[in-house]
C-alpha cells in the first residue's frame, strides 16, 4: 500500500510559476515588418514630446520617442492613440520606419521616417532601450533599468522619465493616467 502525501501549497506554487513564464513573451528576433503601435503624449522640460511604443502580442516591443513639433519634430492631431510601425526599406538598402494612422473619417496618414524626425542622441538611446525590450527583459526590469541611467543633461533625464511613464501603461493592473495636459 502506498501512502501518498500532497502539498497543496507547493502545488499551487508551482500552478503560479508555470502562469507566469506563460506570460511571459516569446522572443522574436526578426522583427515583423509591421505592429501595432500606441501614442503616448509627455512633457520633457516644457517640451511636448511623443512616444511610440511598437506592441508584440500586446507586449511592449519598441519604443521611439521625440519632439511633437510643426518644424524639428512629428506633428499629430490630439486625437491620435494607436496607430502602425511599419519597417521599410529604401532602395539603397538602408532601413526607416514610418508610423501610419487613420484619421476620423478612415483615410491612412503615413509619417515616414521617424529616425530621421527625432534628435539621434534620442534615437541611440530609444534604440537601446528597444534591443532590451525585444529580448524580453521584463518589464519592470526594463523600468527600473531606464530609471537608474545616469545622464548629464537635464533635457534627457526628463525624457527618460517620460520613457519610463510610457512603459509603465503595459505593467499588469496599471491605470497611470499618461496623457499629459495639451495646452
Amino acid at each position: 500500500m502506498y501512502l501518498c502525501t500532497i502539498n497543496h501549497q507547493d502545488m499551487e506554487a508551482n500552478n503560479k510559476k508555470e502562469t507566469v513564464q506563460d506570460q511571459r513573451p516569446e522572443v522574436v528576433e526578426v522583427r515583423p515588418q509591421v505592429l501595432e503601435c500606441d501614442v503616448v503624449r509627455f512633457q520633457n522640460n516644457k517640451e511636448k514630446w511623443v512616444a511610440f511604443v511598437g506592441l508584440l502580442d500586446g507586449y511592449p516591443y519598441e519604443i521611439f520617442t521625440g519632439l511633437q513639433d510643426d518644424e524639428e519634430g512629428i506633428v499629430l492631431p490630439k486625437t491620435v492613440t494607436h496607430g502602425k510601425i511599419i519597417k521599410q526599406v529604401n532602395p539603397d538598402g538602408t532601413k526607416r520606419y514610418d508610423f501610419q494612422f487613420e484619421n476620423k473619417r478612415g483615410y491612412k496618414t503615413t509619417v515616414e521616417g521617424l529616425s530621421e524626425k527625432f534628435n539621434p542622441e534620442y534615437w541611440n538611446y530609444a534604440k537601446l532601450i528597444s534591443g532590451v525590450l525585444r529580448y524580453r527583459m521584463p518589464l519592470e526590469h526594463v523600468i527600473r533599468l531606464v530609471a537608474s541611467l545616469s545622464l548629464k543633461d537635464e533635457s534627457i533625464n526628463t525624457w527618460k522619465v517620460g520613457v519610463e511613464r510610457a512603459l509603465k501603461k503595459y505593467l499588469p493592473g496599471s491605470s497611470e493616467e499618461l496623457e499629459e495636459p495639451q495646452e
